[in-house]
């Protein structure tokens, strides 16, 4: 018989992020970026105005040649350098750096403007120091900025009234150059405040990506997606281990033809929901696995992406269900043997009484003098097999009246020891049979009834040395479940204490499996097949679950009962 597990669909559509959406999230105020455009216009300014200067190398002052020449040098060692500290070694921007980039930029513009001015025509290229100023608001706190505004607006005075002297004009120029400093940098901060909250946006949008990047691959759920061909375009780490397959090798790869080898009924689930666009469906089918082949439960989803080159995507979310299964098969089964319990009960009562005036009767009759050789010989078999019927009603009554009579702590660990205890000096046992008993040594408390407990497991125990061939062995294994061992669905509040009975026997017929725990179903020849009946129907009395796990190596009983609550204060 197979283990299952079982986990409830749920409905989520799963799409990949666009790289479309994701360019709208970079963050435009990015300073290395605003670091490259400033060598560039630096070395262009420079460029430019050394190359007007050689056009007029003989008309021009020399000391203006001289200033245009020395300018280019400066910005060519001075940028080079800078690409070096920021692009090849990868050096953080520190606010000592981009003080030293603006004020050279600063003596760059200067220099220009000190090239180009004139008495009669003034600064024609003042405007240069509003591209500083802005470039100082976006890189710099506020108050650099207007550090270097400020800077920026002495430098240009100096050198306004070396070339023209102080007028009326030069004053109004410095208040005009002021002022739309002063706006400038108000303006940058402005930009720069809304670059900051894009940037808090993005790492807000971040964190949220890597949490549900983190829910989903933590997720028990397979989840994936294909799109309108069949293409895979996501798939989370649980859907890999259900399928027993790499699916994120398989990413960008067609995937329905891939699936169908493992399961069909989800093949076909894609296939559905792609060509008939269905919103939502569900669906049960297998997942044949070379190691195991399991039940599961499939909801699909149908939607239009968010990028239009996805177009209709669909999901899948499926669960291993066989848990569920094998739960609804044991409550099916309880109900079933509830009902034939309270039948026999009744049909038992009845039977007992006649037979056992049956039998005195026959008894009485061979015992007469008058009575033949032949009289007596079948009498004596009536007896016998009336004795037989007895025995086999009382044991029946015994299934039907599986009660547990009394609560009280019981220590598991001592049932199995008495139970193995019993069943290696048993009869039945073959010599050559192994028993082994390995008991965690941890407090293993339930509350139930103690002998009926002890019947239950000396029945598993006993069954599993019955069906054993020589020299092979039994285990018995008691301890603390552990999370795998516990089925989905089944309460239990305070842990579970598990019993398992291992034998390496020829494994239960598959004809038999389905109505192992019934009446009178039984593999031995002479067997009553009541002993699983009565001990199934003991582990329910105490609120507990039986489970079996078969193959051609052997069979594995594993019983589950609810552990007894600690006492406040008490370690487990």
């Amino acid at each position: 018989m197979r283990v299952t597990r079982f986990a409830m669909p749920l409905e989520v559509a799963v799409r990949p992020s666009s790289p479309q959406v994701d360019n709208l999230y970079l963050v435009v105020l990015d300073p290395r970026r605003l670091i490259r455009w400033m060598y560039i216009g630096r070395l262009s300014i420079a460029s430019s105005i050394f190359i007007a200067a050689s056009f007029n190398w003989f008309q021009a002052e020399a000391s203006r040649t001289f200033v245009a020449t020395w300018t280019l040098v400066g910005a060519i060692f001075f940028t080079a350098a800078s690409f070096l500290w920021t692009e090849v070694n990868r050096k953080p921007l520190t606010k000592g750096f981009l003080y030293g980039q603006l004020i050279f930029d600063l003596l760059v513009v200067t220099a220009v403007v000190h090239v180009t001015s004139s008495a009669n025509t003034g600064a024609q290229f003042a405007a240069l120091y509003i591209l500083v100023n802005a470039a100082a608001a976006l890189m710099l706190p506020i108050g650099g900025a207007l550090l270097i505004a400020a800077l920026g607006l002495v430098i240009y005075a100096f050198d306004a009234i070396i070339i023209s002297g102080f007028s009326n004009a030069t004053s109004l120029q410095l208040s005009v150059f002021s002022v739309v400093a002063l706006s400038t940098v108000y303006i940058s901060a402005r930009l720069q405040q809304a670059g900051q909250g894009r940037e808090q946006l993005v790492a807000e949008l971040t964190r949220v990506r890597l949490r549900e990047k983190d829910i989903l691959a933590n997720i028990k759920s397979g989840i994936m997606t294909v799109d309108d061909t069949g293409t895979l375009l996501f798939a989370n780490p649980s859907a890999s281990e259900l399928l027993g397959i790499d699916l994120e090798s398989l990413i960008g790869s067609p995937i329905v033809s891939v699936v169908r080898a493992v399961s069909p009924v989800l093949a076909d689930s894609f296939d559905h929901a792609v060509r008939d666009h269905m919103n939502s469906s569900r669906a049960e089918g297998e997942i044949s696995r070379p190691d195991r082949t399991f039940s599961f439960g499939v909801t699909t989803t149908s939607a239009v992406g968010v990028d239009a080159n996805i177009g209709l995507s669909t999901t899948a979310i499926f669960q291993d269900i066989s848990d569920q299964k094998r739960l609804e098969q044991l409550k099916l089964r309880a109900h079933r043997l509830e009902a034939v319990a309270e039948l026999s009960a009744s049909l038992a009562h009845e039977i007992k009484n006649p037979l056992a005036s049956i039998r005195s009767a026959v008894e009485q009759l061979s015992a007469r003098p008058v009575a033949t050789n032949d009289e007596r010989t079948l009498g004596n078999l009536i007896v016998r097999e009336s004795d037989r019927l007895s025995r086999l009603l009382s044991e029946f009554l015994d299934f039907a009246r599986v009660r547990v009579t009394r609560r009280e702590p019981v220590d598991v660990a001592a049932v199995v020891r008495g139970a193995a205890a019993l069943v290696g000096e048993h009869p039945a046992r073959i010599d050559s049979v192994k028993l082994e008993v390995d008991v965690q040594p941890v407090p293993l408390m339930v509350f139930g009834d103690d002998d009926l407990l002890h019947r239950a497991v000396f029945n598993l125990a006993l069954n599993a040395v019955q069906v054993s061939r020589p020299n092979e062995c039994v285990r018995l294994v008691a301890g603390i479940a552990t999370p795998d061992q516990l089925p989905r669905g089944m309460p239990f509040p305070h842990g579970a204490v598990a019993v398992q009975v291992i034998d390496e026997g020829p494994g239960i017929p598959v004809q038999v499996q389905d109505r192992l725990f019934e009446p009178f179903t039984t593999t031995k020849t002479g067997g009553s097949g009541l002993g699983l009946a009565i001990a199934h129907r003991a582990i329910e009395a105490h609120r507990g679950v039986m489970l079996v796990d078969t193959n051609e190596r052997g069979t594995r009983f594993t019983v589950l009962l609810p552990r007894a609550e600690p006492l406040d204060g008490a370690t487990t």
